[in-house]
């Protein structure tokens, strides 16, 4: 299981939704082959349906997810990209990404399929010792982004770094 199916299956009911002014909306494409948009992790609290082609989830304020676009044309993969996001309310500042409005705090960005692959091999990690992704910690994606801009390998979480985490956002809230 993958992507948001997944999510839902260990993450449990979705949260209730907020007001529609906080919603960060995400349109997904799924042309076979050619143009596929998709969610890699993430709790979506809404779902539309435009046609059997494109959907937009929708998250609310403070939701981290992996976002993947990727193209291709008649000779091979032309585009692919990978985005962690943090959604953000009304009053923060954003960043702009294609097919997310109204933006959000960019916590990783790669592009070229070779790190696109690299960094979904570590959310993989991630979930293999059982950790949501959207729950690691908002420094771990930022340094996971640092260390493949610079052509170094980054630093595995762990459950002990998840650990670690937790406390100090509890301690902090």
């Amino acid at each position: 299981m993958t992507g948001t199916a997944a999510s839902h299956a260990r993450g449990g009911p979705r949260p209730a939704t907020p007001p529609p002014t906080d919603l960060t909306e995400v349109e997904l494409t799924w042309i076979e082959k050619r143009t596929e948009h998709w969610i890699r992790f993430g709790r979506e609290v809404g779902e539309q349906i435009l046609d059997r082609r494109r959907r937009v989830l929708r998250f609310a304020p403070d939701t981290v997810f992996g976002f993947v676009r990727w193209a291709a044309n008649d000779h091979g993969t032309i585009a692919s990209h990978l985005d962690v996001l943090r959604t953000t309310h009304a009053t923060e500042p954003r960043q702009t990404v294609p097919c997310v409005q109204p933006g959000g705090e960019i916590l990783l960005k790669i592009a070229g399929w070779p790190k696109v692959e690299r960094a979904l091999q570590m959310i993989d990690a991630i979930e293999a010792i059982g950790i949501d992704p959207s729950e690691v910690s908002p420094d771990h994606w930022r340094h996971i982004h640092n260390r493949i801009a610079a052509g170094e390998q980054p630093r595995p979480y762990t459950a002990q770094l998840h650990k670690a985490f937790l406390l100090r956002r509890r301690t902090l809230s």
